[in-house]
């Protein structure tokens, strides 16, 4: 007989948490080379960031193990609007455990609730563990009909 997976509790970020978050945040960035502008700079953007309702930051578990960070901006093709999952992070030493699928659920759940049709996600495409866990939980890179994948592209504006 399996054993039944713990439930992970997911909780919205206050602007308290901004500290926690950054340090998440940054931890993630440096497991994949990527550069951070640092917890100091990090904290204070999302202080502000967080204190509005264009950006959420999502935590699970205690002392927060996993973060996510989803922005929400008009849309011209739906009423309501789009939602973008900029960030989902898991500690390495606690994944495995569910606690990214609670943080997707949550994420999914509260962009249903606040009227999006969709999520839209950024995976780096050699990242197939990614792409994996995501089309796992319904995820696509193509639109309904297309053999082609979709692209996401950007340019350095600085």
């Amino acid at each position: 007989m399996a054993i039944p997976q713990q439930e992970h509790l997911v909780r919205q970020a206050t602007t308290s948490d901004a500290a926690v978050v950054a340090e998440l945040l940054d931890a993630f960035n440096r497991e994949f080379d990527a550069p951070s502008p640092g917890t100091d700079v990090l904290t204070a953007r999302l202080r502000r960031l967080v204190a509005g309702d264009r950006l959420v930051a999502l935590l699970t578990g205690e002392p927060a193990v996993g973060v996510a960070v989803l922005s929400f901006r008009p849309n011209v093709w739906q009423e309501g609007p789009a939602v973008i999952l900029d960030e989902l992070y898991v500690r390495p030493d606690m994944r495995g455990q569910r606690f990214g699928h609670a943080l997707l659920e949550e994420a999914c759940r509260l962009a249903r609730e606040r009227g999006a049709e969709t999520l839209e996600i950024n995976v780096d495409g050699e990242d197939t563990d990614t792409r994996r866990f995501y089309e796992a939980h319904g995820f696509a890179n193509s639109e309904p009909g297309a053999a082609e994948p979709m692209f996401y592209y950007y340019r350095d504006l600085a």
